[in-house]
């Protein structure tokens, strides 16, 4: 198994440039969409900040066929020993990993197909220091998260099937890793005790969106427009790189679906 080192620490990371067709992503709910141009600012800050960070990142071409392609996260997930190829749970994505999978044939010795018939979205999917935790949810389903289970013991990890809250998205929606000890949490996930085994930091009510922070090596990558958890953060002496988010945020998405991350050993 992978040192605790390699969960926040990255100098790989894959990105995707978002198509035009980006404005009409999924969401939840009638409010309107993103634009292009809004969305495309958000994504080249995101892209810097990754750099500003020390971390090499590929950029793929947009795919206009895939309005949430964006979000490489979900089509596949990364590690130092290899990747994995998921099966996204919307039907309208269905395509991406496809559309991903000869990049990571390049960059991997190792490329696992999810086995099976079952779903698994990457922004389900939480690495720690502890294990993977995987969570069933709208987009992953028991006979996908099992499936990923075993392509990530191949892989020389464990995994833990846990339970999203009712009503959200994906696992990491609710939640992120800070450190090696600590997740930032909401206060529904944290009531479920999944967890009971780290330092929680909750998220004041109201600001929940920003518990989708993104640890990069020595950078907390957090939504800029939550103003009490950013306070918060940075009193707990964490590195705060504010980010907007608000474009992407109207079709349901966060700071971590936008990389696929990894540290490559050697380089």
């Amino acid at each position: 198994m992978s040192s605790p080192r390699s969960v926040y620490h990255f100098n790989s990371a894959i990105v995707r440039e978002p198509s035009r067709s980006v404005v009409d992503g999924l969401r939840a709910g009638e409010h309107a969409g993103p634009t292009y141009e809004g969305v495309k600012a958000e994504h080249d800050d995101y892209i810097a900040a990754m750099r500003d960070a020390g971390v090499k990142v590929t950029i793929l071409s947009a795919l206009e066929a895939f309005p949430d392609s964006i979000f490489v996260e979900d089509p596949a997930l990364v590690f130092t020993e290899g990747a994995i190829l998921l099966r996204p749970g919307a039907a309208s994505r269905a395509g991406e990993s496809a559309a991903i999978a000869s990049t990571l044939r390049d960059m991997f010795d190792i490329v696992l197909d999810l086995p099976g018939h079952g779903f698994v979205d990457g922004g389900d999917v939480l690495t720690t220091p502890k294990g993977v935790m995987i969570g069933l949810s709208a987009r992953t389903d028991r006979a996908g998260a099992e499936a990923l289970a075993g392509c990530i013991d191949k892989l020389g990890r464990k995994a833990e099937l846990v339970a999203t809250p009712e009503g959200v998205l994906h696992f990491k929606t609710d939640c992120s890793l800070l450190d090696e000890e600590t997740v930032l949490s909401t206060a529904r996930l944290a009531r479920s005790g999944v967890f009971k085994d780290f330092k929680q930091i909750i998220i004041p009510e109201g600001e929940e969106p920003a518990a989708n922070a993104l640890r990069v090596n020595d950078v907390l990558m957090v939504p800029s427009d939550y103003p009490r958890t950013l306070e918060m953060l940075d009193k707990l002496g964490y590195r705060i790189a504010p980010m907007k988010t608000a474009e992407i945020g109207r079709i349901d998405a966060g700071l971590s679906c936008l990389s696929l991350r990894w540290y490559r050993d050697g380089k």
